[in-house]
């Protein structure tokens, strides 16, 4: 074929493929009530943080790609809440890394960057002629009114010393300085210049300031292994603690600022990734050193089976030195992830959450005596806060701080008692709230900006999804949500399955927590108003279920085990009288995507369709992602297993019918993965399109990215699935 004639059909099915997104976007109302942009609409809060005084807090808001930051503050009893910065565009262009000074009259934050892959140079989906460079923002809230956001340096990462007159940050993987008392206008911050404080090797990460303010601990990442150091800001001399060929992270400071405390895991044991981990003959440890004389102990050791491979909580801190001289730490030593407690000075360790749920979240009080965690205790796909106290007392007992059927995590506590929390429910996405430290609380959260919901949000239009526990094809007991469609006069519906990515993550009884799934769950709202059944399910490998629900056997590179839950819910829609069995497709996104691809693969009978965003296809490949030294030739064994259990050893019998999604600068699954997987379809006479996002990365950081290609699934669906 000539290339002009190949060029020319490529143009005329992508016209083909745009005219009937658009067709379907100005048609969405007529037929659901509410179209996507309504429901996608709602403002997104992330990186809620309490300032150490006058009550504050603050949050970055993603509103339809517009991405700002927001401060509250107590105000006679009421939340005043201000907006300090007025981005405008969808431009891609994120925020993050705020940080407060100690009197909360200062705030920074850093825009551009990939904040996740901070290694890497910022994403540019918006093809801004420009660029993007990573900077540090500063605005003063000394004064009756904020000032104008100023520039400050390039960089990430900003801590203030105590007195805020200097400000500490990582540049190029270097520790340096900038002076802030010329003031925050723009003028005179030209006149202060950066100081770099040290020059070393590796990649720099967690900045913790003592709270004596003398000394600056931070991680050193060396790729195999990693260190945990303390720079002296009086000397200007550097020191890192007890180095090993382990891996070091996590500092803690003592109340007294004289030791730090941090964590050591061993290097890594496990031949392949994406697999199960359960144990290990090395198992992790908490450490202390003495900053004086830089001399470490082993605090703390986990035990050689269960709970022996660390796992995180998903907050930036693991270790918290309360005033009663005890360090708190996660641990499954139970197979559920829980809080504990172990003396600083030595000794055994004390359950502090005990019974069959999972602490995900957890923030402290500024006096170090009270913990306020989320968790999903009695109540296993949502998430509440808990409020305990450990103090010096040996007997704790968790006290309920959110009840009922709503969906409450990252806790925040102010400097005056108040409780801040992201917060939502079936019908309403997330937004700050708080519970209030005094008397005057009745202890039910208090959104701060009620108004920043759109008026056309359409919440009273939204489902509630309903807790649905089916058995997958080798008997194991899967949760799921699942979304019904309104009442018609169809007897039975096309079914849709849905696969959540991570896949350590959890679907939720309501609007979830990370924006990805955000915007998910939207999807699953607005395709139940099409007329779908949707059963989003939360497979093996995922949280929230205990250490062996996510780290179940021959999962992922070991033997594709979700697959049989897979099965289990392609196996439980056609049982239901309400599902057409001969119309049930499936989508996800990530691991997700790599579910689909799967499920299409292996049982194109019963799933007919599917739409695959970003996927695994081959576990050889996406290994390398993660482990820069993998070899496949160095254990040919696993290399076949890994490929065998993926999508692309089922090619020969997959029929159905997919749509690949996919930006072409993913970071996380290399986009080599989907034309890949193409090109072998394409042999096999698949029907298949894709839509592909020049200059986009894993999470689209484009808001109409998300509208478009939610739009583009629709519509695939609709050809295939629809009477």
């Amino acid at each position: 074929m000539e290339i002009s004639q190949l060029l020319n059909r490529r143009l005329q099915s992508f016209l083909a493929l745009t005219s009937l997104v658009v067709c379907f976007v100005l048609t969405a109302r007529a037929q659901s009530g509410f179209t996507l942009q309504q429901v996608l609409s709602a403002p997104f809060p992330t990186e809620l943080q309490a300032a150490s005084a006058l009550g504050r807090v603050s949050w970055l808001s993603n509103a339809e790609g517009r991405r700002n930051l927001f401060i509250a503050e107590p105000d006679h009893g009421k939340f005043t809440v201000r907006q300090l910065t007025h981005y405008t565009e969808d431009n891609g262009v994120d925020l993050g890394d705020v940080a407060w000074s100690a009197d909360a009259q200062q705030i920074a934050y850093v825009r551009g960057g990939d904040f996740e892959a901070v290694s890497k140079p910022a994403a540019n989906p918006a093809e801004l002629p420009g660029g993007i460079q990573q900077a540090i923002w500063l605005v003063s809230l000394k004064g009756s009114k904020p000032s104008e956001p100023v520039k400050i340096a390039y960089g990430h990462s900003p801590v203030f010393t105590h007195d805020g007159k200097q400000l500490i940050y990582v540049l190029d993987n270097q520790l340096w300085t900038i002076d802030l008392t010329s003031g925050t206008k723009a003028a005179k911050q030209e006149e202060s210049k950066p100081t770099q404080l040290l020059h070393t090797r590796g990649s720099l990460s967690t900045l913790r300031l003592s709270p004596d303010g003398t000394h600056l601990a931070f991680v050193s990442d060396r790729g195999d292994h990693s260190f945990v150091g303390v720079y002296d800001l009086a000397t200007k001399s550097l020191v890192y603690l007890d180095p090993s060929s382990d891996s070091d992270r996590s500092p803690s400071w003592s109340p007294d600022s004289h030791q730090l405390a941090f964590i050591r895991t061993t290097t890594a044991h496990n031949e392949l990734d994406f697999a199960p981990d359960r144990s290990t003959t090395t198992p992790w440890s908490i450490h202390i050193a003495d900053i004086a004389t830089g001399q470490p102990r082993v605090l703390w050791t986990a035990s050689a089976e269960q709970g022996s491979v660390f796992h995180e909580l998903a907050t930036e801190d693991q270790l918290f030195w309360t005033s009663g001289n005890q360090i708190v730490f996660p641990s499954e030593a139970d197979g559920w992830l829980h809080l504990y407690a172990v003396p600083a000075a030595g000794g055994s360790a004390s359950l502090l959450t005990p019974g069959d749920f999972e602490v995900e979240h957890a923030a402290f009080s500024q006096n170090r005596a009270i913990v306020v965690y989320s968790s999903n205790q009695q109540d296993i796909d949502r998430r509440h806060l808990w409020k305990l106290s450990v103090s010096s007392s040996n007997v704790y007992k968790p006290e309920a701080l959110t009840v009922g059927e709503g969906v409450e995590v990252f806790p925040a506590l102010a400097s005056d008692g108040t409780v801040f929390m992201l917060r939502s429910d079936a019908r309403l996405p997330m937004r700050v709230a708080a519970v209030r430290g005094d008397a005057s609380s009745s202890g039910t959260p208090e959104d701060l900006d009620p108004a920043a919901i759109p008026k056309d949000f359409p919440a009273s239009q939204l489902v509630v999804p309903q807790q649905v526990i089916f058995s997958a094809a080798d008997g194991m007991q899967i949760h799921g949500q699942l979304f019904l469609p309104p009442a018609s006069a169809t007897q039975k519906h096309a079914a849709l399955v849905f696969f959540h990515g991570g896949s350590r993550r959890q679907m939720l009884l309501g609007w979830h927590y990370m924006l990805y799934y955000n915007n998910a769950y939207g999807m699953n709202q607005y395709l139940a108003s099409q007329g779908y059944v949707v059963l989003s399910i939360n497979y093996r490998s995922g949280i929230g279920y205990g250490l062996n629900f996510r780290e179940a056997l021959n999962y992922g590179t070991a033997g594709a085990s979700e697959f049989n839950d897979v099965m289990g819910a392609g196996l439980y829609l056609p049982s239901r009288s309400d599902v057409d069995p001969n119309r049930i497709g499936c989508w996800g996104g990530s691991y997700g995507g790599y579910l689909t691809a799967l499920a299409l693969g292996r049982a194109s009978d019963l799933f007919r369709v599917g739409v695959d965003f970003h996927g695994v296809h081959d576990w050889n490949i996406e290994l390398g992602n993660w482990n820069t030294s993998y070899d496949p030739t160095a254990n040919p064994n696993l290399a076949r297993l890994a490929y065998e259990s993926s999508p692309v050893a089922s090619v020969s019998t997959w029929r159905s019918p997919v749509l690949f999604i996919h930006g072409d600068d993913d970071r996380n699954v290399q986009f080599e993965q989907t034309p890949k997987l193409i090109a072998l379809l394409r042999e096999q006479h698949v029907p298949l399109e894709e839509l592909i996002f020049p200059d986009e990365i894993h999470d689209f950081l484009l808001h109409k990215d998300w509208l478009h290609a939610y739009a583009a699934e629709t519509s695939f669906f609709a050809r295939y699935l629809k009477p």
